[in-house]
């Protein structure tokens, strides 16, 4: 066992008097030791339930012969980090998750690991490092928010109550029915109810073969939960004596089944941050050049909130991320045959697995869209790309050409949204918040839901080389790269120039021309980042483009 380098030999005995220390006795030091990596805190409402998955776990790998050992890993609540400084400090948090698990897992030889996380930057961050340790691991999550209590008829969320802050800023809500969503958006423990980032990241840990089912879908206040939970505790013993790895699962046909789903779900655009983020440590290139070729042929069957009305509990209900995946294999578009966290094949997993609600999963004959939830776009604003949920645009806006709104920061942009300098047909750009610029690259929930909230979504767009997040609707372009602080064409886009969009061509301009472009580069200069200090500082340093993932380079490269 790799742990016997901490318990095996007349050498280890300092070792095993720590063991003693622990309370650990004979018997347990000779069974496997199982990592058992819980995000649990008590500030973010998809992980104070966490506590509860970590025993689950835990009685799974006693079940199961294995000795099992909590450690720690962190996590943000991107919503109360939101329109503030604290979001600059959300993504960077995914490769400090990354770091310090391969740390606690190295440092103390676990043989197999259990990864809970549950929201946004969690999960990639522990896939990561589940990529990078390559030991053997499996994922049970927290589980999703159920939806909140009915207003006006409706389910609500929370991009619900971003976007009545919007309502009541327009002035088309009053503070009675505003306090009236704060208190029904979010009515329970887990990560929030639609299919923003976290709830996308935990679907395709499935679809990526390392969460077993149900593990996106199953809501985190349900018992099934639990029972999840002692089944993925049981099988990490499985993984450990089969030594099934990461990198045995998450090959590059893993990844592409991953966008492939990703495209049906309509999943977050933060997917196309995380996954070629976890691509490159499972040793696998992932282009984002592809996800289009993929959206062509995918159908997007999946209309949840934000794109539509339905939650991950009606998901789970009409079967999941395996039916959806089932009906995608009919189309033949999946690679089946690699092998799973449940130590069988995708093909074996999906097998039986029915579509049970025709409305919640369409039909590939009957899909949302013929083609896929995300599009990557390019052009002389984006050369090397940038990413929209196109699952979430309106027909109308699919296609737009307006005059740019510039503003060289996220809060600058909303005081002009709420003052009401935002106009029909305008194009607002936002830059200097990318990986570097923030630093950090904030998610633009809140300008987003302002302009859904005054009832302009289908009217102006936004661009930014920031991110959005997973709750963001509209036509929101996100990721610009390369971004602003590296001079990025997006730096030279002057107030009133016209941008032009084109999602279904996947082509995104302003009509400039490249000679005014270079006089205009010409009169650039590198702006410091706002914040210079501390751990921003550093990850600025080292951060990549957006259209990488945003991963770490060491500055020797």
């Amino acid at each position: 066992m790799r742990s016997d380098n901490v318990k095996k030999g007349v050498e280890r005995a300092p070792h095993r008097s720590l063991f003693n220390a622990l309370g650990m006795t004979e018997e347990e030091l000779e069974r496997p030791l199982i990592g058992v990596v819980c995000s649990y805190n008590e500030i973010v409402p998809g992980h104070m339930n966490l506590d509860k998955i970590s025993e689950a776990v835990k009685k799974g790998v006693y079940l199961a012969g294995g000795v099992p050992v909590e450690v720690p890993a962190i996590a943000v609540c991107d919503g109360i980090a939101m329109n503030h400084t604290g979001m600059k400090y959300s993504l960077v948090t995914r490769e400090l998750i990354a770091d310090s698990t391969e740390c606690l897992a190295t440092a103390h030889q676990f043989d197999g690991l259990v990864m809970i996380p549950n929201c946004d930057k969690n999960v990639p961050g522990l896939l990561m490092a589940a990529a990078r340790l390559n030991i053997p691991t499996i994922f049970v999550s927290g589980g999703p928010m159920l939806a909140g209590k009915k207003l006006n008829g409706k389910k609500t969320c929370l991009s619900s109550l971003f976007e009545a802050v919007g309502q009541y800023n327009a002035g088309t809500l009053d503070a009675a029915h505003l306090e009236e969503f704060e208190e029904k958006a979010c009515p329970t423990c887990g990560s929030c109810s639609g299919m923003y980032t976290a709830n996308s990241m935990n679907c395709l840990t499935e679809a990526l073969g390392m969460g077993l089912r149900g593990n996106g879908t199953i809501p985190a206040v349900y018992s099934a939960r639990i029972r999840l939970a002692k089944h993925a505790g049981m099988k990490i013993m499985e993984l450990v004596e089969k030594n099934i790895k990461p990198r045995d699962i998450m090959t590059p046909a893993a990844f592409k089944n991953a966008m492939t789903v990703d495209m049906a779900l309509g999943c977050s655009t933060n997917s196309m941050l995380h996954l070629p983020a976890i691509a490159h440590e499972a040793g696998v290139e992932l282009n984002l050049e592809i996800a289009n070729e993929i959206s062509k042929c995918t159908p997007n069957l999946c209309h949840l909130a934000p794109a539509g009305s339905t939650f991950m509990e009606d998901l789970d209900d009409a079967g999941g991320v395996y039916a959806v995946m089932n009906e995608l294999d009919s189309l033949g578009i999946l690679d089946t045959t690699g092998i799973t966290c449940t130590g069988k094949t995708i093909k074996e997993n999906i097998a039986g697995c029915v579509n049970s609600d025709p409305e919640i999963i369409r039909p590939v004959d009957n899909p949302y869209m013929k083609t896929g939830g995300i599009a990557v776009l390019k052009g002389n604003i984006a050369p090397d790309s940038c990413v929209v949920k196109a699952a979430a645009v309106a027909p109308e806006m699919m296609t737009h050409t307006g005059p740019a709104r510039v503003f060289d920061s996220e809060d600058d942009a909303i005081k002009a949204i709420r003052a009401g300098k935002i106009v029909k047909g305008d194009v607002v750009v936002i830059r200097y918040e990318g990986p570097k610029g923030g630093p950090g690259m904030r998610e633009m929930l809140s300008p987003t839901s302002e302009i859904a909230g005054m009832g302009l979504d289908k009217d102006v767009a936004l661009i930014t080389d920031g991110r959005f997040s997973g709750a963001t609707r509209g036509a929101s372009i996100g990721h610009v790269s390369p971004e602003a602080a590296v001079g990025g064409p997006i730096a030279l886009i002057e107030e009133g120039d016209m941008i032009s969009i084109d999602i279904p061509n996947n082509k995104i301009n302003v009509a400039v021309d490249d000679a005014t472009l270079e006089v205009r580069r010409a009169k650039w200069q590198p702006r410091e980042p706002r914040i210079t200090t501390g751990y921003l500082r550093r990850y600025a340093a080292q951060v990549t483009s957006a259209n990488t993932g945003a991963v770490l380079q060491p500055n020797d490269k």
